[in-house]
C-alpha cells in the first residue's frame, strides 16, 4: 500500500497541518519567521502531492463554487491592487492554505477528523500549560519571541509569555495571545464534548480534557470567547430541539420558538450591553477596537467596490496600513473584524462572495446537524453527535469573526475550508464511527 494511503500518514499529516495552522505563532516565536516559512512550504508541497495522488476522487469542480470564486477574486485583485506585488504573495498564501485544508477534507473521514482535532487541541492546551509553567517556575520573567530584540525596548504587547500563570493571570500559551488561546480552548471544548457524547474516548480522559479547556477559558478571560460559548450552547440546544421534532409541523413549531427566543435574547443583550461589557471586563469601545474599525471603514470607503487588494495579514510597513494608529505600541496586523477586513481588501464584491461561502457552509452544517444520518438503503436513519461538529465549530468561528479576522487566516481559514468542502462532498452516514486510537496503534494499521 502507498504510504500516502496509510491511515497513520493521513491522520499524522492532518494533525501536523492543523496544529501548524492553529498554533502558527508557536513556530514563528520559537523558530523565527524563516523557520515557520520552511514548515509552510513543506506542508504546501506535500498537500499538492496528496491532492494529485487522490485525483481520481477529487476534482476542482467539486469544490464549493463560492470558495473557488473567493480565491479567484483574490488573484484578480492584483489587477487593481494598491500594492500588486504583496497582493500576489497574499493570493498565493491563500491558495496554499486552502489546498492544505482541501487535502485534509478529501483524505480524512468525519470520524477521523474528530480524532485529529482532538489531538490538535490537546497538544495546543497541554503545550501551553507546560510552556507557561516553565516560564513562571524557571525563567521567572516575561519573555519575547526569538524574532524580537529586547534591547530595542519593544512593546509589551509583543510578549510571548507575560509570566502570569502562578498569579492566575491571563495566560497566553504557546500562541502568545490570550484571545487566541481562549479560542483554541473553546474549539477544543466542542471537540472533547462531542467525543464524550459519542463515546469515542475513555470517559475519564474525556472529562479531564473538558476540564482543561474550561480552566483555560477561565484563565484567559476573553470576552469574545465567553459570548461565543454562550452562542454555541444556544445553537446546540436549538439543533437538539429541532432533532426531537418528528413531523414537519413539530419542526415548524421548533423553528418558531427558536426565532422568538433568539429575538428576545438579542433585545436583552442590547438593553444590558453596558452591564454585560462590565461583567466581561470590557470597555464600551471594546478595548480600542472601535478606533481600529473606524479607521478601516474610512479606508474601505475610499475604494468601496473592489477594495485595496487582497493581503490576508496586513503588511504593516506599507501604505495605507502604516498610517493607522498603533494599539499598545504595535501596528495592528488585521482589522479585528473579518467582515471589515474583506470589505477593505476586496470591497463589496468580496463581501458578497465571502458571505456566500459562509452562508452556504452554515446552511449545509445546520442540515447535517438536524437531519438523520442514513447509512444505506432501507435505513430510517438516526441522529449522530458527530453531525454537530461543523455547525458548532463554525458558530464559534463566526462569533470570533466579529472581533478578530482569524477566519480569513491560517487555522481559521483551514477549518472554514474543511467545513465548506466536507459538508458538500462527504456524506456522514457512509463513514463508520471509530474509537480514538493512539499514534502508536495507528502506525501498525494500514
Amino acid at each position: 500500500m502507498n504510504t500516502l494511503d496509510s491511515r497513520g500518514f493521513r491522520l499524522g499529516f492532518a494533525t501536523f497541518v492543523l496544529f501548524t495552522g492553529i498554533a502558527g505563532d508557536f513556530w514563528r516565536n520559537s523558530l523565527s519567521w524563516y523557520g515557520y516559512g520552511v514548515f509552510v512550504v513543506g506542508i504546501a508541497a506535500i498537500s499538492f502531492v496528496v491532492l494529485h495522488h487522490n485525483r481520481a476522487r477529487f476534482r476542482v469542480g467539486s469544490l464549493p463554487y463560492p470558495l473557488l470564486a473567493f480565491i479567484a477574486l483574490a488573484f484578480l485583485s492584483i489587477a487593481w491592487s494598491y500594492y500588486p506585488g504583496f497582493t500576489a504573495l497574499g493570493a498565493v498564501v491563500l491558495l496554499l492554505t486552502t489546498a492544505s485544508a482541501v487535502s485534509i477534507a478529501v483524505t480524512v473521514t468525519w470520524p477521523e477528523l474528530l480524532i485529529v482535532l482532538g489531538w490538535v487541541f490537546r497538544l495546543v492546551l497541554a503545550l501551553s500549560f507546560l510552556f507557561e509553567f516553565i516560564v513562571s517556575a524557571l525563567i521567572r520573567h516575561p519573555i519575547y519571541p526569538v524574532w524580537v530584540t529586547p534591547e530595542n525596548n519593544p512593546a509589551k504587547l509583543l510578549y510571548w509569555s507575560r509570566d502570569l500563570l502562578f498569579g492566575l493571570g491571563k495566560i497566553q500559551g504557546i500562541v502568545g495571545n490570550s484571545s487566541l488561546l481562549a479560542m483554541a480552548a473553546l474549539l477544543g471544548l466542542i471537540v472533547f464534548a462531542i467525543q464524550l457524547a459519542s463515546k469515542t474516548v475513555k470517559r475519564g480522559w474525556g472529562w479531564f480534557w473538558l476540564a482543561v479547556a474550561l480552566v483555560t477559558i477561565g484563565l484567559t478571560r476573553s470576552a469574545t470567547i465567553f459570548v461565543a460559548l454562550a452562542v454555541v450552547i444556544v445553537v446546540a440546544l436549538a439543533a437538539l430541539l429541532v432533532r426531537r421534532a418528528r413531523v414537519p409541523r413539530g419542526r415548524a413549531y421548533a423553528y418558531g420558538g427558536i426565532t422568538l427566543v433568539v429575538a428576545a435574547l438579542a433585545v436583552l443583550a442590547d438593553l444590558a450591553q453596558s452591564r454585560i461589557l462590565g461583567l466581561l471586563g470590557k470597555s464600551s469601545d471594546f478595548t480600542g477596537r472601535f478606533t481600529i474599525w473606524h479607521e478601516v471603514i474610512t479606508l474601505a470607503q475610499q475604494r468601496p467596490g473592489a477594495g485595496w487588494g487582497w493581503l490576508g495579514y496586513w503588511i504593516v510597513w506599507i501604505a495605507p496600513f502604516n498610517t493607522l494608529k498603533k494599539a499598545g505600541g504595535v501596528q495592528p496586523p488585521h482589522a479585528h473584524d473579518a467582515w471589515l477586513d474583506v470589505w477593505l481588501q476586496l470591497g463589496i464584491v468580496g463581501l458578497v462572495v465571502f458571505g456566500a461561502v459562509v452562508l452556504a457552509t452554515l446552511v449545509r452544517s445546520w442540515l447535517l446537524a438536524v437531519d438523520r444520518v442514513v447509512t444505506g438503503r432501507g435505513d430510517p436513519g438516526s441522529h449522530s453527535w458527530l453531525a454537530l461538529l461543523p455547525l458548532l465549530m463554525l458558530t464559534a468561528q463566526l462569533v470570533q469573526s466579529i472581533a478578530e479576522s482569524r477566519i480569513l487566516l491560517e487555522g481559521g481559514l483551514m477549518l472554514l475550508v474543511i467545513w465548506a468542502v466536507k459538508t458538500k462532498t462527504s456524506p456522514l452516514g457512509l463513514e463508520p464511527v471509530e474509537p480514538e486510537l493512539s499514534p502508536a496503534t495507528l502506525r501498525n494499521r494500514p
